[in-house]
């Protein structure tokens, strides 16, 4: 499988290589990086491409309900095809934790252009869900 496409990138976060450069990054953890990234960027964060990344903060304090997720879920699909071009998204699916009700777990199914490779992210996604108990 020819993925030369996919390039090489700076490693996120930013370090330093064994041999004292900048470490970089190639193929599939290219490709998770730059997605993590996509999600983890807020619109604006960047002065010089203030479009990039994802609202995924507008939802941080909504309840886990179906339409939520729904949203949650469009915004997810959104933000990646705007922002990755290299990979084609399958599927979003957004699953609250069976453990902890303040987490939601993102899986994106996506296979990198022109390949059958398909491959999954795990983005666990937190809330702040209401406290019943409180006064505020």
């Amino acid at each position: 499988m020819n993925t030369d496409f996919i390039g090489t990138g700076w490693a996120f976060p930013t370090g330093v290589a064994a041999t004292g450069g900048i470490a970089l990054v190639r193929g599939d953890t290219e490709l998770v990086q730059a997605m993590r990234l996509i999600l983890s960027t807020y619109p604006g964060e960047r002065p010089m491409r203030p479009d990039f990344g994802c609202r995924l903060r507008d939802f941080v304090f909504r309840a886990g309900t179906l339409d939520t997720v729904a949203e949650l879920t469009a915004e997810v699909r959104r933000a990646l095809l705007r922002w990755e071009p290299r990979v084609d998204v399958v599927n979003v699916e957004v699953k609250p934790s069976e453990d902890d009700p303040s987490v939601l777990y993102i899986e994106i199914t996506y296979r990198p252009k022109d390949t059958n490779d398909h491959r999954n992210l795990v983005f666990p996604f937190y809330t702040i869900p209401d406290d019943p108990e409180s006064d505020y």
